[in-house]
């Protein structure tokens, strides 16, 4: 991270390295996966391997441009961030808050279990790369100091408004529903897979499309807009 005199001029960028077991365990599997592809097993098998190799280095280049390119900068005029692939700027004028999280259940423990998010006017969050307790000691000293030196620049303060705290809460209530939604689909996709292979040991016809795709979408599609509607109900309507 550098930074000027006056504490405003900052630039977030990678300081450590990811653990090498997560990049250890997604070569790993990424090379058993290949080999299953180019195996001679049956055409559903290879057509799930090469499917798991495309989501591993999809994911595996999303962790590399994550670590090298992206980062958070702060100057006198507001944030831009880039991100693996896009960027955004903001000027303060349109910083509601800065915040530090926690991560999430779903987080792993060589993985930053907290990190900062800036929120807009309209209640979107929007992630600040490398603003964690993976890249800093103190995240959270980190960002008090960071709004305290930006205060100066903004004609509007740091306090809280409830219109904007409860689009807050209403997003924060959608990302959960569809979060919950993809585990719900992870699961409906095992049972399936058990279906497929019990259809196999039995010598019934196989449905490898609707088994693999069309039902495990279908849930996830159901799944989310029941939850965001339920939890969504739950946020109190805007004063």
């Amino acid at each position: 991270m550098g930074g000027d005199a006056d504490g405003i001029e900052r630039v977030y960028r990678r300081r450590r390295r990811p653990p090498g077991l997560v990049v250890g365990l997604l070569g790993l599997v990424c090379c058993n996966a290949l080999l299953q592809a180019d195996g001679s097993g049956e055409d559903r098998d290879r057509w799930f391997s090469w499917m798991t190799v495309a989501a591993l280095a999809l994911a595996a280049a999303h962790l590399v441009l994550t670590q090298y390119r992206a980062y958070t900068r702060v100057t006198r005029e507001g944030i831009t961030v880039q991100w693996a692939v896009r960027s955004r700027s903001w000027a303060w004028q349109q910083v509601y808050d800065i915040r530090v999280e926690p991560a999430g259940r779903g987080s792993s423990r060589t993985s930053p279990q907290w990190l900062a998010y800036l929120y807009d006017f309209e209640g979107r969050r929007f992630l600040l790369p490398h603003i964690d307790d993976r890249q800093l000691d103190d995240p959270y000293a980190e960002v008090s100091d960071l709004c305290l030196a930006a205060d100066p620049g903004r004609s509007l303060g740091w306090e809280r408004r409830p219109q904007v705290e409860t689009l807050i809460l209403r997003r924060a209530a959608r990302r959960k529903g569809w979060i919950r939604a993809a585990l719900g689909a992870a699961l409906v996709l095992l049972i399936t897979s058990a279906v497929d292979t019990w259809e196999v040991a039995v010598g019934r016809p196989e449905h490898p499309f609707l088994l693999f795709v069309c039902v495990p979408l279908a849930s996830f599609a159901l799944l989310g807009a029941l939850l965001e509607w339920r939890w969504k109900s739950l946020v109190p309507a805007q004063p």
